[in-house]
């Protein structure tokens, strides 16, 4: 794998190797999986000091495109899901994007409403709910962690759930999506979302909370879910 390094230039060395570890994993030659050279021998064979390299790798490290791994050495990532902010569904962008979604039903509950949820689905008196948790994976690489709450009678079965995502599940139901209200934010991991998504406590994490409503302005459901930012990020168009 070809890196140069122009010390002529104003870039720093450090971001030159950033950069060319980048373009060789952006370009193919490096795959995910493959390892890169340890930090000793990249620094011998380039010239540079081993401090250089270290913080060279670790620009590709944070971006996500690199992992660090005890006893491995350090290993190209699949490519991070970059998602267009719109009304669909982490499910369907996997499958647009070329990946392998999976997801992992952790719960499924039907049961009476608390009264934050009766508000926010405007429910008629009597009427249930389903609560949902899952993890939605890329291969066998978690993603997220989704909990949604939806009226009981249009909830889709836990296997459809496991098959396909929640809004072709509540499509192939006929049930049409219209509009959304969604706020995104960002948070730390803690030990459960450490360990669901195979991050270290206080991790940053992104999230996002949607309310969803049909045609006829009743609400769908609406969720909380929250992405490794290390490998997930939004994608918003401006127009003036």
């Amino acid at each position: 794998m070809a890196l140069p390094i122009d010390r002529s230039s104003s870039t720093p060395l450090y971001l030159q190797l950033a950069a060319g570890i980048e373009a060789a994993v952006r370009d193919g030659i490096l795959t995910p999986g493959s390892r890169l050279e340890n930090e000793l021998a990249l620094a011998q064979r380039l010239g540079l000091s081993r401090p250089t390299v270290r913080q060279g790798i670790q620009e590709v490290v944070d971006k996500g495109m690199l992992v660090r791994k005890r006893g491995v050495g350090t290993q190209v990532v699949d490519s991070p899901v970059s998602r267009q902010v719109a009304l669909t569904s982490l499910y369907d962008d996997l499958v647009r994007a070329g990946k392998s979604p999976r997801t992992e039903v952790l719960e499924y509950r039907v049961g009476r409403p608390s009264p934050e949820a009766a508000d926010r689905l405007l429910l008629e008196p009597g009427e249930m709910v389903l609560e949902l948790m899952r993890v939605r994976y890329s291969g066998d690489e978690p993603l997220a962690v989704m909990r949604n709450t939806l009226p009981e009678r249009i909830a889709p079965t836990r296997e459809q759930l496991k098959k396909q995502g929640l809004y072709a599940s509540l499509r192939d139901k006929g049930i049409r999506l219209a509009v959304a209200h969604e706020r995104i934010g960002a948070t730390t991991a803690d030990a459960e979302h450490a360990e669901l998504l195979h991050e270290q406590e206080g991790a940053a994490l992104l999230t996002m909370d949607r309310k969803v409503f049909g045609n006829d302005g009743t609400v769908i459901e609406y969720g909380h879910h929250v992405y490794r930012a290390s490998r997930y990020s939004f994608e918003v168009t401006l127009v003036e």
